[in-house]
């Protein structure tokens, strides 16, 4: 960012969305451009202004890059305009009373150097810093929040369970297999590589993992792995994936629906042959979304940042270092390069 007289108008370059995207996304989708902002509220904003820091990068974001349709929580991007997500952010304006300049945020920002940010709803003030404030885009922001609340508020897990995770390695999955270890269950993910599938076994302490990259049945995997059947399946993937577990599911197992990677590129989703075992099996299967729980955050922390700080909760992170690798950080979420959470560093604090 230029530096310049507060009120003046400052360089603030931009990552924006070309035109909305159909199939798998390229880099050439977005771009990045330098615009312009004033670092300055106009008088009677309540509003803020803020240095974005960090950003996420999380697999919805691929759904409001198409023509979003009919109803749904998500809204698209606008071609020609940045794009909007997670991130953490310093507050440098403020004309907001539960703001002040110098507070550090966390919540919906614009991939740019500076935003002015007027719907503020949703907005964290960050309160400990003793912890990395990259973990406010992860571990401590919407991927731990959607872990902790599809987990333990959706799945209601009991000691003891048998707990399946798909995409086990990203964001949500690394941390709901932690959660369950910590409640005793009998853990398995699956992921897209054997270096994902060590991650698994020897830093997160996962019983089990596979490539499901080298499954050519999911369901005889499924069984090899759950002989005895599923009591929990945390839903990232859908597809193939959920048909197969739909088949290993034991009687009143519960499936937290989180997202369905694989589908998110397709013109034409797939659709799920073996719904039947829902009424078969009497199946708890819930869909979430994380800003339901935003009642519960305070106790998530209560609960996840005494278990980062005694080290009983490990956390991966892929950093991009500058916004012009944000385009290729976002892309690579789809074909799994990343290892762990993916965050785009845009400034440090």
């Amino acid at each position: 960012m230029a530096s310049g007289v507060v009120g003046e108008e400052v360089r603030n370059k931009q990552v924006i969305l070309k035109d909305y995207v159909s199939g798998f996304p390229k880099e050439s989708d977005m771009q990045v451009i330098n615009g312009t902002m004033k670092l300055k509220l106009q008088e009677g904003s309540h509003g803020i202004v803020v240095k974005n820091l960090y950003l996420s990068c999380d697999p919805y974001m691929r759904i409001r890059m198409a023509r979003v349709e009919g109803p749904s929580v998500l809204t698209s991007y606008t071609p020609g305009s940045p794009l909007t997500g997670f991130g953490v952010a310093k507050v440098l304006d403020s004309g907001h009373p539960n703001f002040k300049k110098g507070d550090l945020i966390w919540g919906t920002t614009s991939w740019e150097e500076c935003s002015h940010i007027t719907e503020l709803e949703g907005l964290f003030k960050i309160e400990h810093t003793d912890v990395p404030l990259s973990y406010y885009t992860g571990i401590l922001g919407m991927p731990g929040l959607t872990a902790y609340a599809g987990f333990y508020e959706v799945c209601s897990p009991k000691k003891g369970e048998y707990v399946f995770i798909s995409a086990a390695s990203g964001a949500v999955g690394q941390l709901v297999g932690q959660f369950a270890k910590l409640m005793g269950c009998y853990v398995v993910g699956s992921v897209g590589s054997k270096e994902k599938v060590d991650l698994l076994r020897n830093k997160f302490g996962f019983d089990e993992a596979f490539n499901y990259k080298e499954e050519t049945d999911l369901d005889g995997a499924l069984k090899r792995y759950f002989p005895e059947g599923i009591d929990i399946y945390f839903e990232n993937v859908g597809g193939k994936m959920l048909d197969a577990v739909l088949l290993n599911m034991r009687d009143h197992g519960r499936i937290a629906v989180c997202g369905m990677v694989s589908q998110y590129n397709l013109a034409q989703p797939e659709g799920v042959q073996n719904l039947m075992c829902l009424i078969y099996k009497r199946i708890h299967m819930d869909g979430f979304a994380f800003f339901d729980y935003y009642n519960v955050y305070p106790k998530f922390l209560d609960v996840v940042l005494p278990y980062i700080r005694e080290g009983k909760i490990k956390y991966v992170e892929d950093i991009a270092e500058g916004l012009d690798s944000g385009p290729a950080a976002l892309v690579g979420l789809y074909s799994g390069r990343n290892v762990g959470k993916q965050v785009v560093l845009i400034a440090r604090d």
